[in-house]
């Protein structure tokens, strides 16, 4: 599963000085609203950083397949992990020096939920990308609850409002209705939980304070954790009944003929944060150099990933079906990252914005979307305890930097690499995103106003209650 870039001793020399030259060279004064910082050359050269298989992994592949690392004077190993508890447990303890990461893992980690450690993201690495799939026996219960086009196609988005019937004739007879999901502080459990409680579906509550960290509390639908490659098997198996997960595992069902999708994330919340690079911020201080650099390799990796409309995307998904990565097939996963989504089987769609890894300022770490996250840890009871407006701003501000991003962008525009205009404006950006109404039940989000967002949602705690 490990690919190393190999050893190039007079290329790395002439790559450490031509970059100290042109950083002293360039100075300050870029005319983009604020100075570029020098970024000398890197403190740490060789590298190893975590993935787990699935699409969005992408920027890492294609810095790495593109040289954009090696531009930066970075010699990096790519290595698939078994399941995210084990990814995260390796940057912590420095066998990783950083990872593809689930949006909520280094905010879970910096507050203490699950393993103890200060993580940090410099670089969000994509918007959308997950889906939710049921089997096809649920699929027929629900049908009957879903509007019909003209042309009997099922209406879109679905709502969970259409599987409501079906999980209350699972209760009628005494029978769990059981979802899949990837990890308790994933995007997916996030979205999963979302989508079911905007239909009137409970997905049940975590009480880590009384030692219960199952997170099925009240559930009318019982989540838990499967690994994304293992999604499909277990739904074949009757396992579970459905379950939320980045491609290509969703389209895997479709393509095996034992699931459909039902909705994706982007009709949950339309170009909602998914996956984070992270690292620890120990690392980052200790090698702050190589932590810029790491994160200009891998804004280029964005934009090439987006660029002309997606026309490198096919050369993306070769690069992706390679095992020592995602390791599906070409057409399972060009499914999605060519711009469209099977649902039923037949029932291909376009979905331009399923995948997006640069356009709409996605590797930006904005505060506001780590702020979503943690409302919905306060929201399903892993954070226990009310907490007051200004310290979800603070946790945002410890985990999420956008500082260091700047800081390499500037150094990217600087070098005529990317323009001013595909960023935003550093010299007036707060860090928080307008608020936005676009999700699936109409509710505005204001990430300046966590707890009277939190007291907005009709399924969840609320203000100062406890379990």
């Amino acid at each position: 599963m490990t690919k190393v870039i190999a050893f190039n001793q007079k290329r790395r020399s002439f790559l450490k000085r031509t970059t100290l030259a042109a950083a002293m060279a360039l100075g300050f004064g870029l005319g983009v609203g604020t100075a570029a910082a020098e970024v000398g050359e890197p403190e740490k050269e060789d590298l190893k950083f975590g993935f787990i298989k699935l699409t969005d992994m992408a920027p890492l592949a294609i810095a790495y397949e593109k040289g954009f690392f090696e531009d930066e004077g970075l010699y990096v190993t790519l290595e698939a992990q078994a399941n995210w508890k084990v990814l995260l447990d390796g940057v912590i303890d420095g066998q990783l020096d950083g990872a593809h990461m689930l949006a909520g893992q280094p905010l879970a980690a910096t507050i203490g939920f699950g393993t103890k450690a200060h993580i940090i993201t410099p670089f969000s690495m994509d918007l959308n990308g997950n889906g939710i799939t049921v089997s096809n026996d649920i699929w027929k219960q629900m049908k009957p609850h879903i509007p019909k086009q003209k042309d009997g196609k099922p209406v879109h988005p679905i709502k969970a409002d259409a599987l409501k019937p079906v999980v209350e004739e699972f209760k009628k007879e005494g029978k769990p209705f059981k979802m899949g999901m990837v990890f308790p502080v994933s995007t997916h459990n996030y979205e999963l939980r979302y989508w079911l409680a905007s239909g009137g579906i409970h997905p049940g509550y975590y009480a880590p304070q009384k030692g219960d960290i199952a997170g099925t509390l009240q559930a009318d639908a019982l989540l838990s954790v499967t690994p994304p490659p293992q999604m499909p098997a277990t739904l074949e198996a009757g396992t579970i009944y459905g379950y939320c997960v980045g491609e290509p595992w969703n389209q895997q069902a479709v393509f095996k003929g034992i699931g459909v999708p039902v909705i994706t994330d982007y009709e949950i919340w339309k170009d909602n944060p998914e996956k984070v690079f992270g690292m620890t911020k120990e690392f980052t201080e200790k090698y702050p150099n190589t932590t810029v650099r790491v994160v200009k390799a891998l804004i280029r990796a964005g934009k090439w990933l987006d660029e002309n409309d997606n026309a490198n995307r096919p050369e993306a998904v070769k690069i992706l079906s390679e095992s020592k990565y995602v390791g599906a097939d070409y057409d399972v996963i060009a499914n999605s990252m060519t711009g469209t989504f099977e649902y039923e089987k037949g029932d291909k769609r376009e979905v331009p914005d399923f995948n997006v890894f640069f356009r709409y300022n996605a590797t930006y770490p904005y505060y506001s979307d780590a702020v979503w996250y943690l409302t919905q840890m306060r929201r399903w009871g892993q954070i226990p305890e009310y907490k007051s407006d200004d310290w979800y701003d603070e946790v945002a501000k410890k985990v999420y930097r956008p500082d260091i991003y700047k800081t390499a962008a500037l150094e990217l525009i600087s070098e005529g690499k990317v323009t001013k205009d595909e960023f935003p404006d550093f010299a007036t950006e707060t860090g928080y995103k307008p608020a936005t109404s676009e999700f699936i039940d109409g509710i505005t989000y204001d990430g300046s106003k966590p707890n009277a967002y939190i007291d907005s949602l009709k399924i969840g705690l609320k203000g100062k209650e406890k379990l």
